[in-house]
């Protein structure tokens, strides 16, 4: 499938991004990756804090594209357009974002202590990588949105 199938689906809406929008995710990326790595607080709230960082990654993307996910799945469908927009070869990032996604819902919502701190050092080290790929992709891409970044 593809983001044009999506919004067909009505799995998307349009969505006309600015720089600044670009600017404040990152910078909640920024936020995020920093308060994940506090080792003071526990491994659920760590891996939460860094699963947001890595869905506002998502929501760029998927921003920059000139979309947004339906409410419906809106956690799901950010994710998986990850292959989507930045090819076939993120699939496994995007299954172990989802997997993260189903933990983070764990925790959140059902049963706490089921996510170690091996887990949350992992995601927080994914979205930092993660963000840098973002990052270059936003530079190749959508240069028009990147270029206010750097204010």
């Amino acid at each position: 499938m593809s983001l044009k199938q999506w919004l067909e689906n009505s799995w998307l809406r349009r969505h006309k991004t600015k720089p600044r929008e670009i600017k404040d995710l990152l910078q909640i990326v920024d936020r995020d990756l920093e308060d994940a790595r506090e080792h003071h607080i526990s491994s659920d709230w760590r891996f939460g804090i860094a699963y947001n960082a890595a869905l506002k990654l998502c929501t760029i993307l998927l921003y920059a594209e000139g979309y947004r996910s339906e409410r419906a799945l809106q956690h799901y469908r950010t994710i998986q357009a990850v292959p989507l927009i930045l090819g076939k070869s993120r699939k496994n990032d995007a299954q172990y974002l989802d997997l993260c996604r189903s933990k983070r819902n764990i925790v959140e919502y059902d049963q706490i202590g089921t996510v170690s701190d091996q887990d949350a050092d992992e995601l927080i080290e994914f979205c930092m990588e993660f963000k840098e790929d973002v990052m270059m992709w936003l530079n190749e891409n959508h240069p028009d949105l990147h270029q206010d970044l750097k204010e």
